[in-house]
């Protein structure tokens, strides 16, 4: 299990320490506990929202990278690919119009 960003509370802290919870769920996501063991995710609406914007570049970027992979692969597959790295620079340099 990957360890959670944030900050871990027991359910008991939560309803004593109500005011000190809630100002780090301000900030960042809560974690709450009980008997030792996950439980919870508490954290303000702005957090949540950051969060999940996070995880939907994150969503995207996985995207794009499987996607130019499978790309490479298939182009590898079918001998789209030069082991020439000064002629492949130079056909770059030409087809942007720029000199080598």
């Amino acid at each position: 299990m990957i360890a959670p960003k944030g900050s871990i509370y027991s359910s008991t802290a939560l309803a004593n320490r109500q005011r000190e919870v809630k100002d780090v769920a301000d900030q960042q996501v809560v974690y709450i506990t009980e008997n030792g063991n996950g439980a919870y995710i508490f954290c303000s609406e702005d957090i949540f929202e950051r969060e999940l914007q996070q995880a939907r570049e994150e969503a995207r970027y996985e995207a794009e990278m499987e996607y130019v992979i499978r790309r490479g692969l298939q182009d590898i597959e079918n001998g789209r690919y030069t082991t020439d790295v000064q002629g492949f620079v130079a056909d770059m340099l030409a087809e942007r119009g720029l000199d080598g």
